[in-house]
């Protein structure tokens, strides 16, 4: 490795012209330096939870079927299931998607739940595994809280920070990128091929950065929205489902969160802080005839009766004051249609219906939420399955090309960062500073990992000018 020239050292020395350029790179630096980690780490997992959600699902639900004339009854399938089994009960049943898939079944067999993939036509059981521990369940956890604790843990609270500044490092990147000193357009959106060295790199990093960024900026938000600090404190509570709507119906103390049982979440996000429904009382429209008892069955088919297609998960209620559940989603792969999303409860006695909630009855960050949830993971379809994949490539690609663009403009001689050239003393740039105050008010933790880097500067690497050195 070489030295860099006479020519680039002069052209990377900071002037009171250039100094909110130079502002901008060292943020953008730092935050680089803790957030590339975090976003490798999110890309690859995420693109291994497209495929093992979207593409190969460990439940067996995309395993094909032979049709025959009729399909067995759902408590014939459901009777497979806990046969399978013998002394376990099911609480869960999910249609097929179609004609040529089977159905699952959810049983608790002395305190495990297991998914059991039924034939609709034979009742042959053809996938049986545990719920819990599949590999999406394992991504699921390092990608939302790096395997340390749970949501609002450590982990959770690391990632925050390193999506939170991202934004840092997005907004100063996107500043750096815009064309300078007669640099052509083209060159912000076309790599420039025929470069080497550390020119091919910069141009690598440069667009690749530039055409992902409005991507990037949805993946953190949508992200986010599961975070413990912003997602969980901050929109969350007042983008939730007001259980107020549901007049003269009881609730429980219990809220939908409690139907996630496991990383991967099954609940509509506006719906998770929501109280359940009580059963137990007189309230509802009838959806069952009197006198008809509320089973998978009866239940299945009152789903069928309110317009539910395709693909329906029917939970049984959990105790004596519970609901039954009859929902579609795309959370939950049902449906590759956010704003089809429906959830209806039914009073485990009396068959009546308790609450009806539907994509139009969400508030509008509801819906958003809906809509960039199932964008955010893949589950509108083909196209979505491999706009997603191509962006985890990109984000993959724009951070191995900046750590290598680093690589290449650091001095020979060892023993510190490298960062780019402190700007000199000079007027304040308002600019940046009312970005960074943005910043630092919409996502708290980057607030807080923006301060603490000023006060690990003012008030511990001025008095070590060695260990400046090295982080300089």
């Amino acid at each position: 490795m070489s030295k860099l020239s006479p020519g680039a050292q002069a052209s990377e020395t900071p002037s009171r012209v250039n100094g909110p350029y130079f502002t901008a790179w060292r943020w953008h630096f730092y935050a680089g330096l803790y957030v590339i980690p975090f976003l490798m780490m999110l890309a690859i997992s995420g693109a291994l939870m497209v495929w093992f959600t979207a593409i190969a699902p460990e439940y067996g639900e995309r395993l094909a079927v032979t049709p025959a004339a009729t399909a067995q009854s759902v408590s014939a399938q459901v009777a497979a299931a806990e046969a399978a089994h013998p002394g376990s009960h099911a609480d869960k049943y999910i249609a097929p998607h179609d004609a040529r898939t089977p159905a699952i079944v959810r049983v608790q067999d002395a305190g495990t739940a297991r998914m059991l993939a039924v034939d609709p036509y034979s009742g042959a059981v053809l996938a049986d595994r545990t719920e819990a521990g599949t590999w999406n369940d394992w991504l699921t956890h390092l990608h939302g809280e790096l395997l340390w604790g749970d949501n609002g843990g450590p982990g959770d609270a690391l990632i925050e920070i390193a999506a939170s500044l991202g934004m840092v490092m997005l907004v100063s990147g996107l500043y750096l990128s815009w064309p300078r000193n007669g640099t052509p357009w083209r060159a912000v959106f076309l790599p420039d091929l025929r470069a080497r060295g550390r020119k091919f790199w910069k141009s690598l990093h440069l667009t690749t950065g530039v055409w992902v960024s409005l991507l990037l900026v949805f993946f953190l938000l949508t992200g986010l929205s599961w975070a413990g600090i912003w997602g969980g404190k901050l929109v969350q509570p007042w983008s939730s489902f007001p259980a107020a709507k549901w007049e003269a119906v009881p609730l429980s103390d219990e809220t939908h969160a409690a139907m996630n049982h496991t990383a991967r979440e099954e609940v509509p996000w506006t719906l998770e802080l929501t109280p359940m429904p009580r059963s137990g009382s007189q309230a509802g429209a009838q959806l069952l005839p009197h006198g008809t008892p509320v089973t998978f069955e009866t239940v299945m088919a009152g789903a069928r009766a309110l317009g539910f297609a395709a693909r329906v998960q029917v939970s049984a209620p959990a105790d004596g004051t519970g609901v039954w559940t009859l929902s579609r989603d795309s959370m939950s792969y049902d449906s590759p249609d956010p704003t089809a999303d429906r959830t209806v409860h039914v009073d485990q006695y009396t068959g009546k219906i308790l609450a009806d909630v539907r994509f139009a009855d969400y508030p509008l960050m509801g819906k958003a939420m809906a809509v960039g949830i199932a964008l955010h993971e893949g589950q509108m379809g083909l196209w979505n399955i491999v706009l997603n994949l191509a962006v985890c490539g990109a984000f993959v690609l724009s951070c191995v090309a900046g750590t290598v663009l680093w690589w290449k403009r650091r001095p020979v001689a060892a023993g510190r960062l490298a960062a780019p050239p402190r700007a000199p003393e000079g007027p304040l740039w308002k600019g940046g500073l009312i970005v960074a105050a943005i910043v630092a008010l919409a996502f708290p933790l980057a607030g807080a990992a923006i301060l603490a880097v000023l006060l690990l500067d003012a008030l511990v690497l001025r008095h070590l000018p060695g260990l400046k050195r090295v982080l300089s």
